[in-house]
């Protein structure tokens, strides 16, 4: 696996085409939900990128505070490709999104919103449930923070 990880002014034309597609492929194709997946956040965020043979594998966005969460950093749009499963891509995702994230922003708190059914996967990261369920585009989510 190799990965990128960039400024969104510094995408290719091509890298910000395929980190799209996969958003698309995996939120509004294989989850059958229609949202607005272009929220005017990208643009103030750094894409993590993997690639496999030349292929986008896995992808994040890394949110700096302020954007997404007042006080807190975030990692967002957690993707891997459905071709690519299984092998622990998106376990060693996360790893390397936190790694970048503190880099990045500070060894401070982390926070997502996370897919309810997601909840055991990251809680094995570190992540703590800190909010109740709500609903975001039809999806059951819950707010989580690493300390």
């Amino acid at each position: 696996m190799k990965w990128t990880l960039k400024k969104f002014e510094d995408l290719a034309v091509d890298e910000l085409y395929a980190l799209l597609r996969l958003r698309t492929e995996v939120f509004v194709v294989e989850q059958n939900c229609v949202f607005q997946d272009m929220d005017n956040k990208d643009q103030g965020c750094y894409h993590l990128m993997g690639w496999k043979e030349n292929e986008l594998v896995a992808y994040t966005r890394l949110v700096p505070q302020g954007i997404s969460y007042p006080a807190y950093p975030s990692i967002g749009r957690v993707v891997t490709s459905p071709a690519a499963r299984g092998g622990g891509i998106g376990r060693n995702l996360m790893k390397k999104s936190i790694e970048e994230t503190r880099r990045l922003f500070g060894n401070g708190p982390i926070k997502i919103g996370a897919q309810l059914y997601l909840l055991a996967f990251y809680s094995s990261l570190g992540f703590v449930q800190t909010s109740t369920i709500y609903m975001e585009d039809g999806i059951e989510h819950i707010e989580m923070i690493l300390s």
